[in-house]
């Protein structure tokens, strides 16, 4: 057990030669401290092993220099990217993160937002739009800023950055039909909410077009590149006329790719894909591969700003939506003319 008491701020005061005011503006907001006095600051905190009391803080701030994150993953490159952005949009301030998890389960996102709310943070990032009623009336009630990320449309509960998923999806698939090619068809896994909203837009965008077949095949299995080799092989027992695919993330787009060379079919000239994110992976392959790009890191750095900027009693009102938007990048998997 150990019985050693607590350094305080005022003993770091002390050492430091500054008020212990100046050493809680310099944890709190070091760029209103001089550099001088934040070194010495600095000094004292490291050669006395000081801890500060988050708790404590809350109590006399009313809250903890915590935002709090909840994502549906930390393997999908699509949140490391987001997360990525937070950490650079903390950069330079006294904010930490805690980030919790919800295994694309609404019940685990509501207990984890009511896990959040009670530690008094100083705000939420939470991914979408589709939280339950129970977790979006505790949203609702919050005391500090709580910004939704990865898409806009419905209004937000506060605020929210992102983009449109359903016509990220319709570009892709106006764009096949643009190539040339007359028999898309979508793949999807893992059928969240925003993956739902993707296949709405390309269904919207053959229906506009004049097709009235709806070949898709979907799986709620974790999205990889396996499996889009296999569910691509099922599209095409399915329908072998079948010349392009819209994939509803870039995984499955490498996984088509790699089961249409298996079949000696020319991708480009014979088969269109168009994946969804744009990852690195897409400019790479060979042929490198078409896919709407989104802004991940943007996103990750804004929603940071958002908190941030309410903090300082500033920011967006509450209802501001940022749509980031998407580009759609053409690349030789949808050139018509490659031989």
């Amino acid at each position: 057990m150990n019985d050693k008491p607590r350094i305080t701020l005022s003993e770091v005061a002390l050492a430091a030669d500054v008020s212990p005011i100046t050493v809680s503006r310099a944890l709190r907001n070091p760029d209103k401290v001089s550099a001088e006095a934040r070194a010495r600051i600095d000094r004292a905190i490291r050669e006395l092993g000081y801890v500060p009391n988050p708790a404590a803080r809350a109590l006399a701030s009313g809250r903890t220099d915590v935002i709090g994150v909840v994502i549906p993953s930390v393997s999908n490159n699509v949140f490391a990217d987001v997360m990525r952005g937070i950490y650079e949009g903390l950069e330079g301030s006294s904010l930490g993160v805690q980030l919790g998890t919800t295994r694309y389960s609404p019940m685990t996102e509501e207990q984890l937002i009511r896990v959040f709310l009670s530690q008094r943070p100083a705000g939420l990032i939470v991914a979408g739009h589709d939280q339950s009623p129970a977790a979006r009336a505790l949203l609702s009630a919050a005391a500090c800023p709580v910004v939704q990320i990865m898409e806009v449309g419905p209004p937000p509960i506060d605020l929210a950055v992102g983009l449109s998923h359903y016509h990220g999806a319709r570009a892709g698939v106006e764009h096949l039909l643009a190539q040339g090619y007359r028999a898309p068809a979508f793949l999807g896994a893992q059928m969240d909410p925003r993956s739902q909203r993707r296949l709405a837009g390309f269904r919207d965008g053959l229906a506009a077009a004049g097709q009235a077949d709806d070949p898709v095949v979907t799986t709620p299995e974790p999205s990889s590149v396996s499996l889009g080799c296999r569910l691509f092989a099922d599209l095409l027992a399915r329908r072998p006329q079948t010349d392009a695919v819209l994939c509803n993330n870039d995984d499955l787009a490498i996984g088509v790719l790699f089961e249409a060379q298996r079949r000696n079919i020319r991708v480009g000239a014979e088969l269109g894909i168009c994946g969804f994110n744009d990852h690195e992976m897409m400019s790479a392959a060979e042929p490198a591969l078409t896919s709407v790009a989104t802004d991940r890191l943007s996103m990750g750095r804004q929603a940071v700003r958002m908190v941030r900027d309410r903090l300082t009693g500033g920011g967006a009102p509450r209802g501001h939506a940022l749509d980031l938007g998407f580009r759609l990048m053409p690349r030789a998997s949808t050139a018509r003319g490659r031989v």
